[in-house]
């Protein structure tokens, strides 16, 4: 509904091509972009705080502030349209607030699902919740949500996990070398680019940059491609796991 809304008002430019302007200079267009995304963001801010989030709320504030953190950094190579990077933004940045918030604390929290776009959502009142619960509630949440846009982004490359669970290299410096070659892909801004466009890899170029037979490469493509994707992306726990795979 509210992108219909902002197509038509913006003469049926998209999102991400508002997104280009504002970050060559168009202020103006800022502005409307988040006044008419303030819904989006307030929804979000809400699905971490557990309860209805108003425009005076602080941590509304935080969530206008990724909100337009999120359109700076925003590109279209990471594989993301921009409401599903600044979800990420928004919701990663309202955690942080609480976290220091409520830091060695025990607080009370009113987990009312409240949002009037979920439908069939209970409630929930948890009292006297440790701040550790909570934030391993909300991590658990995101990880989920995180998993989910992962998946969806598998899919337009014509990928599953099935898929990456069956061409995952089986000894760590197998997976090291998949990992090498894919920071080259995404180092590489023709090779990001040609990755995201033609939706495969480009052996032929890779083979002449990395120190790994052309075999080995198409052998490991899903692998490479997906640990591309990840580290493209803005993902915070699938980077997190990776970095932890290959510390074992």
């Amino acid at each position: 509904m509210l992108g219909l809304l902002f197509l038509t008002k913006s003469k049926k430019r998209t999102l991400e091509e508002s997104v280009r302007l504002i970050q060559q200079g168009d202020r103006s267009l800022l502005n409307e972009i988040i006044d008419a995304y303030k819904p989006f963001i307030a929804k979000n801010v809400s699905s971490v705080c557990k309860r209805y989030i108003y425009e005076t709320d602080d941590e509304f504030s935080i969530g206008l502030i990724a909100f337009n953190e999120a359109i700076e950094k925003f590109s279209p190579e990471r594989g993301s349209s921009l409401l599903s990077f600044s979800e990420v933004i928004i919701k990663r940045r309202v955690i942080d607030y609480l976290r220091k918030q409520t830091k060695n604390q025990h607080i009370s929290i009113d987990l009312t699902y409240s949002s009037l776009e979920e439908e069939s959502a209970g409630m929930v009142i948890v009292n006297d919740l440790s701040f550790e619960e909570y934030k391993k509630k909300s991590d658990e949440e995101l990880r989920k949500e995180e998993i989910i846009q992962f998946q969806e982004l598998l899919t337009s490359f014509d990928l599953s996990f099935s898929d990456l669970v069956i061409s995952s290299p089986k000894h760590a410096d197998a997976r090291s070398n998949a990992v090498m070659v894919a920071k080259t892909l995404v180092e590489n801004s023709e090779l990001k680019i040609f990755l995201f466009e033609k939706k495969r890899l480009p052996i032929k170029q890779l083979v002449e940059m990395v120190d790994v037979s052309r075999k080995t490469i198409e052998r490991n493509r899903k692998y490479i491609i997906a640990i591309a994707l990840i580290l493209s992306s803005d993902y915070l726990y699938l980077n997190d796991y990776l970095k932890g795979m290959l510390e074992t």
